[in-house]
């Protein structure tokens, strides 16, 4: 079964997100509403994927793709994203991450991001 850690400040997000993981036989191996718990989360759990959402207090989701991948250069990050944040995108693809997600987002899109990055 694919491990997956999400990480988003927002409850009602973690919630939806496990919630469609778990319905398309994904599992949810932790939770992170911030980066500092996201990065201590990733060394305790290894998991196979990182939904990680961009903006969030005390660190935002680039820096914490940076030190994730510092840590596990192989790490596979999905980035997960609001409109109207194109650079930040950028950014973030040339900092590591495999793929990324336009909230709103439908649950099939998000389970054909992560199948589709299992196998990069």
């Amino acid at each position: 079964m694919r491990k997956i850690l999400i990480v988003d400040d927002a409850s009602f997000m973690r919630i939806s997100l496990r919630t469609m993981l778990q319905r398309n036989g994904f599992e949810v191996v932790g939770e992170a509403e911030n980066g500092i718990s996201a990065i201590l989360k990733y060394k305790q759990f290894n998991p196979d994927i990182v939904t990680l959402d961009i903006t969030m207090p005390d660190m935002d989701g680039i820096e914490v793709l940076k030190e994730i991948k510092k840590y596990d250069s192989e790490a596979k990050i999905v980035m997960i994203t609001a409109m109207g944040q194109k650079t930040m995108v950028k950014k973030s693809i040339l900092s590591g991450a495999k793929s990324f997600i336009v909230k709103p987002f439908k649950e099939e899109q998000l389970i054909e991001t992560l199948n589709k990055v299992m196998f990069i």
